[in-house]
C-alpha cells in the first residue's frame, strides 16, 4: 500500500513541474496583455510623430504639416487642428509609446496603410504609413489623411466624454426638449424654462456656455435664401431674444464673415454643423460657436444645440472642444 502511495505522489509530483514548465514558456501574450492596459498620455488634440529627422524636415514633414496642423474651422485666431510633436524611432520607447495619438512613418518597405488601437497604452489610436521612398509615403498619407484625421477627432471626443465622471442635474430638460444630455458637474444653469435653456462654466479668462432649444419642423419656411442665411437668422433671433447682454447690446452672428456649414449627423440624427463667430453688437465681445440644427422627422422638430466660447485673451480650440464632445453626448428619449 506505502509503494502505491509513493508512485501516485511521485506522479502527481511531476504533473506539476511538467504544467509549471509549460507555464513558463507562454509568459509574452500576459506581458504583452499587460503592456496594452497601461493608461495613455497626451494633452488634448495632440499627436505624436514618428519619423526620421529627414523625412520631418522634408516633403513627408511639410505635407504633415499641411494636413494635421491645418487651421481650425470657426476660430477667430488661427490654431492648429493638432499639436505635433516628432521623434525618431529610436526615441519612440518607454513612456513616449503611451502617447494617445501617433503616427509612425517608416521607410525601405512596401507602400503599407496601419491602424493601431490600443497597442500600447488605453486609449490609443495610431497608424502607420510606409514606402520605399518619400513619394510613396506622400502617396499613402495624401490617400489616407481624411480618414486619419475624421478618426483621430472621432476618438479624441470619445476621451473627452469619458472624462466627464459627474455630470450636473438639468431639472425638466428631457421632458421639455425630448433629450438628454452629460454636462460636467461645473456648468451652471443660467436660465431654464420649457422654451429655452443656458448652461454656463466660468474660465479663468472668460465662459464657456451651452445653449438648447427646439423648433417645429417647418419653422424655415423661407426657401429662397440659404440654408447658412436661415441659420443665422435663427439664432440671431432665438439666442438673441434669449442672452442676457449689457443694456444697448444683442448677442448676435459676426457680421464680417460667413460661417462655415456642414452636413452631419449628431445622435444618429442628420443635422446641420455651422462654425462661425458671435458678437455682442455695439460692444466689444466676441467668439467662436458650433451650432447644430438637428432634425427629427419622426418627432416632426429640430433639436438646436450651441457651444460658444468667451475668452479674449488665450487660444480657443479646446475650449469649443469641449463643447462639442458634450454636444454629441446628446440621448434623444
Amino acid at each position: 500500500m506505502k509503494k502505491l502511495i509513493y508512485i501516485v505522489l511521485a506522479l502527481l509530483s511531476f504533473s506539476a513541474c511538467k504544467k509549471k514548465k509549460k507555464d513558463t514558456n507562454t509568459t509574452t501574450a500576459p506581458i504583452e496583455q499587460k503592456q496594452a492596459y497601461a493608461k495613455s498620455a497626451g494633452r488634448l488634440n495632440s499627436l505624436t510623430i514618428v519619423s526620421e529627422n529627414h523625412f520631418w524636415e522634408g516633403a513627408v514633414g511639410e505635407q504633415l504639416r499641411k494636413y494635421f496642423a491645418a487651421s481650425v474651422m470657426g476660430l477667430p485666431q488661427e490654431e492648429p487642428l493638432f499639436d505635433m510633436k516628432q521623434m525618431p524611432p529610436k526615441a519612440f520607447s518607454g513612456f513616449a509609446k503611451k502617447a494617445r495619438h501617433f503616427i509612425i512613418i517608416e521607410e525601405g518597405k512596401e507602400k503599407g496603410f496601419f491602424k493601431y488601437t490600443n497597442k500600447y497604452a488605453r486609449p490609443q489610436l495610431g497608424y502607420k504609413l510606409t514606402g520605399y521612398t518619400a513619394e510613396e509615403i506622400i502617396e499613402q498619407l495624401q490617400a489616407h489623411q481624411k480618414e486619419i484625421i475624421a478618426n483621430l477627432k472621432a476618438h479624441e471626443v470619445i476621451y473627452r466624454q469619458n472624462t466627464i465622471n459627474a455630470s450636473l442635474e438639468i431639472e425638466g430638460l428631457k421632458e421639455a426638449m425630448g433629450f438628454s444630455i452629460k454636462v460636467p458637474h461645473n456648468y451652471r444653469i443660467a436660465k431654464a424654462d420649457k422654451d429655452f435653456y443656458w448652461i454656463r462654466k466660468n474660465n479663468p479668462h472668460g465662459t464657456t456656455d451651452l445653449t438648447f432649444y427646439t423648433l417645429p419642423i417647418d419653422y424655415f419656411k423661407n426657401d429662397t435664401i440659404s440654408m447658412t442665411q436661415n441659420i443665422i437668422n435663427m439664432r440671431d433671433s432665438i439666442a438673441g431674444d434669449n442672452i442676457v447682454v449689457d443694456e444697448g447690446g444683442r448677442f448676435i452672428t459676426e457680421e464680417a464673415y460667413a460661417p462655415y456649414l456642414n452636413e452631419t449627423t449628431v445622435g444618429g440624427l442628420p443635422a446641420f454643423e455651422t462654425k462661425g463667430t458671435w458678437e455682442v453688437k455695439n460692444k466689444y465681445m466676441a467668439g467662436p460657436f458650433v451650432n447644430y440644427l438637428i432634425k427629427d422627422e419622426a418627432r416632426q422638430k429640430y433639436y438646436v444645440l450651441e457651444g460658444f466660447v468667451f475668452a479674449p485673451t488665450v487660444k480657443k480650440r479646446n475650449y469649443m472642444f469641449e463643447l462639442e464632445a458634450i454636444i454629441k453626448t446628446i440621448k434623444f428619449e
